[in-house]
């Protein structure tokens, strides 16, 4: 389960990790993370397991698991983006919540490492809400092996459960930068990474429908997806993979600026050439249904379509009727 526990409010005790998992705040006897690959981290354990932890209570960067000697706490292996690793990029991929457990480390961890765990319980486990996993980055742990680190910073409105109200600061950054203020920030989105908008990036094989390319990273193959007519409104575009297109960083980016177009046919509008096909379907996602009556990407009637329209196949879209002023592909 993703997200809040009916019922669990942060700041609720638990003795050990058997009532943890039995409210269904972390599931896991052992582990530190709790969720898969596919569908993200549900929770995480802070408890000074790793000693390259650092947690300051609204913002913790936390150490993946792997690599780790359960006996000593020392780690004696390089870290991998699999298995519960995999699960965090997940979660920061699609903004999705993980719930955070602090437990109280051995009385040996936390003199040497005080900030392995912010404000510690004096025994068992506490739930402190929901955190958003912000970033992610290998780097060279306190034993010399490679282990992969996330910032994790406490979802705005979510009110912390220790009672203190003085907070351990941020380290400097580069050349002696202070940390950024912060400030709370309540935002409403569309959630736009949908099981639909996943299908259409397996079925083109996270490649890119306009130059062909796919971003090979640690944690797998990366690709965007682009709504042709956009969600939300004015537009009120479907959520259908007929209105998806799967794209690489940079085209996704050209598309939204308006850089090029698509026309109902799957013709590129402002660049030559046409969306790769589907290697399922054997078609581009494109159908005169989610492009009629959008104002925007498949039908322009701006200047810049105009300037394109010797490079548009005929009957592609209709001549706009006035400046400015949205019609209907064809």
């Amino acid at each position: 389960m993703i997200g809040a526990v009916p019922g669990v409010e942060p700041g609720t005790l638990f003795e050990d990790r058997r009532a943890l998992a039995a409210a269904g705040v972390h599931r896991p006897l052992q582990a530190g993370i709790c969720g898969t690959a596919a569908g993200g981290a549900e929770s995480i354990v802070l408890a000074g397991g790793y000693v390259d932890d650092e947690d300051f209570g609204d913002v913790v960067v936390y150490t993946g698991a792997g690599g780790n000697d359960p006996r000593t706490k020392q780690q004696v292996a390089d870290q991998t983006l699999g298995n519960r690793n995999a699960a965090l990029v997940t979660s920061h991929r699609l903004g999705l919540p993980v719930r955070v457990v602090r437990g109280r480390p051995r009385a040996a961890v936390l003199r040497d490492h005080p900030r392995v765990v912010y404000a510690p319980p004096e025994s068992g486990y506490r739930y402190d809400g929901l955190y958003l996993v912000m970033d992610y980055w290998p780097d060279v742990g306190a034993d010399g092996y490679r282990v992969w680190q996330f910032r994790l910073e406490r979802v705005p409105g979510e009110s912390p459960s220790t009672g203190q109200t003085e907070r351990i600061a941020e380290p400097p950054g580069l050349f002696g930068a202070e940390p950024p203020e912060r400030r709370l920030a309540l935002v409403s989105r569309i959630v736009r990474d949908t099981a639909v908008t996943r299908q259409v990036k397996r079925l083109h094989a996270y490649r890119c429908q306009v130059c062909g390319h796919a971003v090979l990273t640690p944690a797998g193959p990366y690709a965007e997806a682009a709504h042709i007519r956009p969600l939300g409104r004015p537009h009120d575009g479907p959520d259908v993979a007929e209105n998806v297109l799967c794209l690489c960083p940079n085209h996704h980016v050209a598309f939204d600026r308006w850089a090029f177009a698509v026309a109902a046919d799957g013709a590129l509008i402002g660049l030559d050439g046409r969306l790769r096909q589907c290697r399922v379907t054997g078609s581009p996602p494109v159908t005169s249904a989610t492009t009629a009556g959008c104002s925007r990407r498949c039908c322009w009637t701006g200047p810049a379509a105009r300037r394109g329209a010797r490079r548009r196949p005929r009957g592609t879209y209709r001549r706009p009727q006035g400046r400015g002023k949205a019609v209907a592909c064809r």
